[in-house]
């Protein structure tokens, strides 16, 4: 069972969770941005991005008390926000690079 978070520990809770989610749309974004215009400073900065979500969420798993099973549910979000940009990437890429010749969409 979860302890509950304690109300010194609530700001810092919400806020952690705020930037997980605002980290992680910004990871998706570079990481879109940059794999569209081929830009390797985009991706790089997309990265970043994903490094400040994992901190945001260590922070988080902190101060919400998580142990056990969360731990192991926080590990695989984690895993989850790294991949599933990518993997939307892939399916976008090549679902819309058959339709127009030209497409700005590289590999």
């Amino acid at each position: 069972m979860i302890d509950p978070v304690e109300m010194q520990n609530f700001f810092a809770a919400f806020f952690s969770g705020a930037l997980v989610i605002v980290f992680g749309a910004v990871y998706a974004l570079l990481l879109a941005w940059g794999r569209l215009k081929a830009s390797r400073g985009f991706v790089l900065a997309a990265y970043g991005s994903y490094a400040m979500l994992a901190a945001s969420v260590l922070v988080l798993s902190e101060t919400m008390n998580f142990s056990g099973f969360w731990n192991v549910l926080t590990a695989l979000m984690l895993l989850g926000y790294l991949l599933a940009p990518q993997g939307i990437w892939m399916l976008s890429r090549d679902t819309h690079s058959h339709d127009e010749p030209d497409s700005p969409i590289q590999p």
